[in-house]
């Protein structure tokens, strides 16, 4: 594997599994130190334990990202550690409900921006100043943002706003740091276990891609190494679609 990464410091939020644990995973194998986070202290400790034994440099923050304090240690515990930051990517999301968008209250609706969208920009103000020249920032949306599903409209929308969250933080913090966006499809992760237990939603989601199949965190990890590195150095403002070619935009 290449070493793009090789003596890079490299955030990612809600890190522990899924694909924020790949992502991390990724980056570890190419180099970069990586400091993965999640809300329990169990889960950020399996994880180290598991990144420790595959060689990978790796520091462990329990981090919710709602958390204001969390967030300041976050960034306070890695630039102690390593004196500055190269990559951050801002993964953590929640889905709370399968309402319709004028049946959800008001307090699920506060959630799902406050852990969706405000949170990548606060986390993002703490970061900004240990942010180095040629640093990179990566959200991470959702096909749903382009076309936002019945039972997750409003987690699709809160993705929505992602996409142009991306283009003001690329125009904002040009031209030392790029910031771009990954849309994954349909991934079988805990966050979307109704994938693999619904052989019929499976089926009928894979019918969707143009390669016949569900995507991996795997797929979501190679795309973000790839815009973390130099490689992508004249990348910025963009929204990647790993989707396996669903139906998404022209």
């Amino acid at each position: 594997m290449a070493r793009r990464l090789e003596g890079k410091v490299a955030i990612v939020t809600a890190s522990t599994q899924g694909i924020g644990f790949a992502i991390a995973e990724r980056f570890g194998h190419e180099g970069a130190s990586v400091i993965i986070s999640s809300r329990k202290q169990k889960n950020v400790d399996e994880a180290v334990e598991k990144l420790k034994n595959k060689g990978i440099e790796v520091m462990g923050i329990v981090c919710h990202v709602s958390n204001a304090q969390q967030r300041k240690e976050l960034i306070d515990k890695t630039v102690q550690k390593y004196g500055h930051i190269d990559i951050v990517v801002s993964n953590a999301a929640a889905n709370p409900t399968i309402d319709n968008i004028l049946d959800t209250q008001e307090q699920t609706l506060d959630k799902l921006w406050e852990i969706n969208v405000k949170a990548s920009i606060l986390l993002l103000q703490a970061a900004a100043p240990h942010l180095k020249k040629g640093s990179s920032v990566i959200l991470i949306s959702s096909i749903g943002g382009y076309h936002p599903q019945a039972s997750m409209a409003m987690y699709g929308v809160t993705k929505t706003a992602l996409l142009g969250l991306t283009k003001a933080l690329a125009s904002e913090m040009s031209p030392d740091t790029r910031v771009n966006c990954i849309a994954p499809g349909f991934v079988p992760t805990n966050f979307a276990d109704f994938l693999v237990r619904n052989e019929t939603i499976r089926k009928s989601i894979e019918e969707k891609t143009l390669l016949r199949r569900l995507g991996t965190p795997g797929d979501m990890a190679a795309t973000a190494a790839f815009l973390a590195s130099d490689d992508a150095s004249y990348i910025t403002g963009e929204t990647i679609i790993v989707a396996g070619g669903m139906p998404s935009r022209l």
